[in-house]
Protein backbone atom coordinates (compact mmCIF):
# COMPACT_ATOMS: atom_id res chain seq x y z
CA UNK A 1 0.00 0.00 0.00
CA UNK A 2 1.25 3.79 -0.58
CA UNK A 3 1.18 5.76 2.10
CA UNK A 4 2.05 9.39 2.02
CA UNK A 5 3.97 11.13 5.04
CA UNK A 6 3.07 15.14 4.66
CA UNK A 7 4.24 17.83 7.38
CA UNK A 8 3.81 21.41 7.69
CA UNK A 9 6.67 23.51 6.02
CA UNK A 10 8.54 26.74 5.93
CA UNK A 11 6.15 28.33 9.06
CA UNK A 12 9.42 30.45 9.95
CA UNK A 13 9.51 34.70 8.70
CA UNK A 14 12.32 36.39 7.56
CA UNK A 15 15.79 34.65 9.18
CA UNK A 16 13.69 32.98 11.74
CA UNK A 17 13.72 29.41 11.28
CA UNK A 18 11.19 26.67 13.06
CA UNK A 19 12.79 23.46 12.55
CA UNK A 20 15.04 22.25 9.92
CA UNK A 21 13.02 22.16 7.05
CA UNK A 22 15.81 21.15 4.38
CA UNK A 23 16.78 17.62 6.28
CA UNK A 24 12.95 17.34 7.01
CA UNK A 25 12.43 17.61 2.73
CA UNK A 26 14.54 14.66 2.50
CA UNK A 27 12.37 12.07 4.61
CA UNK A 28 8.72 13.22 3.56
CA UNK A 29 6.90 13.01 0.71
CA UNK A 30 4.48 16.03 0.88
CA UNK A 31 5.06 19.12 2.07
CA UNK A 32 2.26 21.46 3.38
CA UNK A 33 3.82 25.03 3.00
CA UNK A 34 3.19 28.03 4.91
CA UNK A 35 1.41 30.47 2.73
CA UNK A 36 2.71 33.71 4.29
CA UNK A 37 -0.02 34.33 6.82
CA UNK A 38 0.38 32.64 9.89
CA UNK A 39 3.61 32.06 8.70
CA UNK A 40 6.01 32.18 5.66
CA UNK A 41 6.96 34.77 3.56
CA UNK A 42 7.85 34.87 -0.28
CA UNK A 43 11.50 33.85 -0.09
CA UNK A 44 10.82 30.71 2.53
CA UNK A 45 7.86 29.75 0.09
CA UNK A 46 10.12 30.16 -2.86
CA UNK A 47 12.79 28.11 -1.16
CA UNK A 48 10.70 25.46 0.41
CA UNK A 49 9.05 24.83 -3.35
CA UNK A 50 12.52 24.73 -5.16
CA UNK A 51 13.37 21.79 -2.20
CA UNK A 52 10.30 19.84 -3.00
CA UNK A 53 11.28 19.76 -6.14
CA UNK A 54 14.44 18.93 -5.58
CA UNK A 55 13.53 16.24 -4.03
CA UNK A 56 10.49 15.00 -5.58
CA UNK A 57 7.90 15.52 -2.94
CA UNK A 58 4.31 16.56 -3.32
CA UNK A 59 3.86 20.83 -3.38
CA UNK A 60 0.87 21.62 -1.03
CA UNK A 61 -1.10 25.00 0.28
CA UNK A 62 -1.18 25.41 3.57
CA UNK A 63 -3.18 28.55 4.06
CA UNK A 64 -3.89 29.62 7.89
CA UNK A 65 -5.55 32.79 9.55
CA UNK A 66 -2.98 36.05 9.94
CA UNK A 67 -2.25 35.45 13.21
CA UNK A 68 1.58 35.56 13.15
CA UNK A 69 1.89 36.12 17.21
CA UNK A 70 -0.45 33.22 17.53
CA UNK A 71 0.84 31.23 14.96
CA UNK A 72 -2.30 31.33 13.31
CA UNK A 73 -3.95 29.49 16.25
CA UNK A 74 -6.27 31.87 17.24
CA UNK A 75 -9.58 32.19 15.89
CA UNK A 76 -10.65 35.72 14.63
CA UNK A 77 -13.88 36.87 13.59
CA UNK A 78 -14.30 37.16 10.12
CA UNK A 79 -16.94 36.53 7.85
CA UNK A 80 -17.11 33.43 5.59
CA UNK A 81 -16.51 35.56 2.46
CA UNK A 82 -13.58 36.73 4.40
CA UNK A 83 -12.33 33.63 5.27
CA UNK A 84 -13.20 32.13 2.05
CA UNK A 85 -11.03 34.71 -0.28
CA UNK A 86 -8.12 34.50 2.65
CA UNK A 87 -7.50 30.69 1.29
CA UNK A 88 -8.13 31.96 -2.60
CA UNK A 89 -5.48 34.51 -1.90
CA UNK A 90 -2.67 32.36 -0.23
CA UNK A 91 -3.42 29.19 -2.42
CA UNK A 92 -2.91 32.01 -5.19
CA UNK A 93 0.48 33.75 -4.15
CA UNK A 94 2.01 30.17 -3.76
CA UNK A 95 0.72 28.28 -6.81
CA UNK A 96 2.91 31.57 -8.96
CA UNK A 97 5.50 30.28 -6.72
CA UNK A 98 5.43 26.95 -8.17
CA UNK A 99 4.20 27.70 -11.79
CA UNK A 100 7.59 29.86 -11.71
CA UNK A 101 9.40 27.31 -10.88
CA UNK A 102 8.07 25.24 -13.15
CA UNK A 103 6.02 23.04 -11.19
CA UNK A 104 2.15 23.27 -9.28
CA UNK A 105 0.67 22.87 -6.24
CA UNK A 106 -1.48 19.65 -5.77
CA UNK A 107 -3.16 19.74 -2.92
CA UNK A 108 -4.23 21.90 0.25
CA UNK A 109 -3.93 21.82 3.97
CA UNK A 110 -5.82 24.16 6.43
CA UNK A 111 -3.26 25.04 9.14
CA UNK A 112 -4.86 25.38 12.82
CA UNK A 113 -7.66 27.81 14.04
CA UNK A 114 -8.54 28.10 10.20
CA UNK A 115 -9.00 24.50 9.34
CA UNK A 116 -11.13 24.11 12.67
CA UNK A 117 -13.42 26.89 11.37
CA UNK A 118 -14.26 25.46 8.30
CA UNK A 119 -14.61 21.91 9.88
CA UNK A 120 -16.91 23.39 12.20
CA UNK A 121 -19.50 24.64 9.69
CA UNK A 122 -20.61 23.08 6.77
CA UNK A 123 -22.03 25.81 4.74
CA UNK A 124 -18.50 27.60 4.77
CA UNK A 125 -16.87 24.24 4.03
CA UNK A 126 -18.73 24.01 0.90
CA UNK A 127 -18.27 27.66 0.13
CA UNK A 128 -14.03 27.18 0.39
CA UNK A 129 -14.48 24.02 -1.75
CA UNK A 130 -16.45 25.50 -4.39
CA UNK A 131 -13.48 28.29 -4.50
CA UNK A 132 -10.69 25.81 -4.67
CA UNK A 133 -12.82 24.12 -7.29
CA UNK A 134 -12.63 26.97 -9.32
CA UNK A 135 -9.27 27.19 -9.26
CA UNK A 136 -8.09 24.01 -9.73
CA UNK A 137 -10.63 21.02 -9.87
CA UNK A 138 -7.97 18.46 -9.49
CA UNK A 139 -6.49 19.86 -5.97
CA UNK A 140 -6.33 17.45 -3.04
CA UNK A 141 -7.99 18.36 0.14
CA UNK A 142 -6.18 17.05 3.39
CA UNK A 143 -8.48 16.16 5.85
CA UNK A 144 -9.31 14.23 8.75
CA UNK A 145 -11.83 11.59 8.02
CA UNK A 146 -15.70 12.03 8.53
CA UNK A 147 -15.73 15.68 8.64
CA UNK A 148 -17.39 19.06 7.15
CA UNK A 149 -14.05 19.38 4.73
CA UNK A 150 -14.04 15.80 3.14
CA UNK A 151 -17.57 15.81 2.79
CA UNK A 152 -17.98 19.27 1.28
CA UNK A 153 -14.68 18.39 -1.46
CA UNK A 154 -16.51 15.28 -2.56
CA UNK A 155 -19.56 17.32 -2.74
CA UNK A 156 -17.39 19.32 -4.76
CA UNK A 157 -15.47 16.63 -6.98
CA UNK A 158 -12.45 17.73 -4.87
CA UNK A 159 -10.18 14.67 -4.73
CA UNK A 160 -9.78 13.83 -0.88
CA UNK A 161 -6.76 12.32 1.41
CA UNK A 162 -7.69 11.43 5.24
CA UNK A 163 -4.88 11.88 7.35
CA UNK A 164 -3.57 10.10 10.73
CA UNK A 165 -1.57 12.32 13.39
CA UNK A 166 1.00 9.97 14.43
CA UNK A 167 2.58 13.13 17.57
CA UNK A 168 -0.61 14.16 18.49
CA UNK A 169 -3.33 12.00 21.29
CA UNK A 170 -6.53 11.34 19.63
CA UNK A 171 -10.00 11.59 22.20
CA UNK A 172 -13.22 8.66 22.29
CA UNK A 173 -14.91 11.18 19.41
CA UNK A 174 -12.08 11.38 17.33
CA UNK A 175 -11.33 14.51 17.91
CA UNK A 176 -7.63 15.88 18.53
CA UNK A 177 -6.66 16.42 22.17
CA UNK A 178 -6.08 20.47 22.72
CA UNK A 179 -2.50 21.50 23.05
CA UNK A 180 -1.80 22.44 26.50
CA UNK A 181 -3.61 19.25 27.80
CA UNK A 182 -0.37 16.68 29.26
CA UNK A 183 -0.23 13.76 26.59
CA UNK A 184 -1.33 15.92 23.60
CA UNK A 185 1.50 15.96 21.61
CA UNK A 186 3.65 12.58 21.74
CA UNK A 187 7.07 13.05 21.69
CA UNK A 188 8.53 9.88 22.75
CA UNK A 189 10.15 7.19 19.76
CA UNK A 190 8.38 4.24 21.17
CA UNK A 191 5.22 6.09 21.58
CA UNK A 192 5.38 7.31 18.41
CA UNK A 193 6.39 4.14 16.40
CA UNK A 194 3.95 2.20 18.19
CA UNK A 195 1.27 3.92 16.96
CA UNK A 196 2.03 4.34 13.32
CA UNK A 197 2.74 0.46 13.62
CA UNK A 198 -0.77 0.11 15.06
CA UNK A 199 -2.20 1.64 12.31
CA UNK A 200 -0.14 0.26 9.48
CA UNK A 201 -1.84 -2.89 10.59
CA UNK A 202 -4.48 -2.69 12.66
CA UNK A 203 -6.07 0.87 11.03
CA UNK A 204 -6.67 2.17 14.59
CA UNK A 205 -5.66 4.27 17.10
CA UNK A 206 -5.66 4.15 21.03
CA UNK A 207 -7.42 6.91 22.68
CA UNK A 208 -6.42 9.07 25.91
CA UNK A 209 -9.10 6.69 27.10
CA UNK A 210 -8.05 3.57 26.41
CA UNK A 211 -10.41 2.87 23.64
CA UNK A 212 -9.48 1.62 19.76
CA UNK A 213 -11.01 4.02 17.65
CA UNK A 214 -10.47 3.12 14.26
CA UNK A 215 -8.81 5.09 11.70
CA UNK A 216 -9.20 5.49 8.16
CA UNK A 217 -6.49 7.19 6.28
CA UNK A 218 -3.69 7.18 3.80
CA UNK A 219 -1.42 10.09 4.60
CA UNK A 220 0.32 10.47 7.94
CA UNK A 221 1.15 14.12 9.29
CA UNK A 222 4.14 15.01 11.35
CA UNK A 223 3.70 18.27 12.87
CA UNK A 224 7.01 20.36 12.16
CA UNK A 225 6.68 22.36 15.07
CA UNK A 226 7.08 18.49 17.48
CA UNK A 227 10.45 18.87 19.11
CA UNK A 228 12.50 16.03 17.40
CA UNK A 229 9.95 16.44 14.30
CA UNK A 230 13.06 14.78 11.29
CA UNK A 231 13.57 12.46 14.05
CA UNK A 232 9.69 11.68 14.23
CA UNK A 233 9.31 11.93 10.16
CA UNK A 234 12.35 9.64 9.87
CA UNK A 235 10.64 6.98 12.38
CA UNK A 236 7.53 6.99 10.66
CA UNK A 237 9.01 6.34 7.68
CA UNK A 238 10.97 3.63 8.46
CA UNK A 239 7.65 1.55 10.07
CA UNK A 240 5.74 1.85 6.92
CA UNK A 241 8.32 0.77 4.79
CA UNK A 242 9.45 -2.23 7.40
CA UNK A 243 5.56 -2.97 7.33
CA UNK A 244 5.99 -3.90 3.70
CA UNK A 245 4.20 0.34 2.63
CA UNK A 246 5.42 2.64 0.12
CA UNK A 247 6.12 6.33 0.74
CA UNK A 248 4.58 8.35 -1.83
CA UNK A 249 3.46 11.49 -2.54
CA UNK A 250 -0.65 12.62 -2.45
CA UNK A 251 -0.85 12.31 -5.81
CA UNK A 252 0.44 9.14 -6.22
CA UNK A 253 -1.45 8.23 -3.09
CA UNK A 254 -4.87 9.20 -4.31
CA UNK A 255 -4.21 8.15 -7.89
CA UNK A 256 -3.72 4.15 -6.66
Amino acid sequence: MKIDVNSDMGEGFGVYQLCDDAALMQVVSSANIACGFHAGDPDIMTRMVRLAKQHGVGIGAHPGLPDRQGFGRKELPFSADQLCQQVVYQLGALSAIARAEGVKVAHVSFHAAMGNMINRDAALAQQVMQAIARIDPQLIIFSQPDTFVEQAAKACGLPTLTIFLADRAYDARGQLVPRGIAGSVIKEESAVRARVRQFLLHGTVTTCEGQLLPVRARSILIHSDTPGSVELASMVRSEIEANGGMVAPASEVVAS
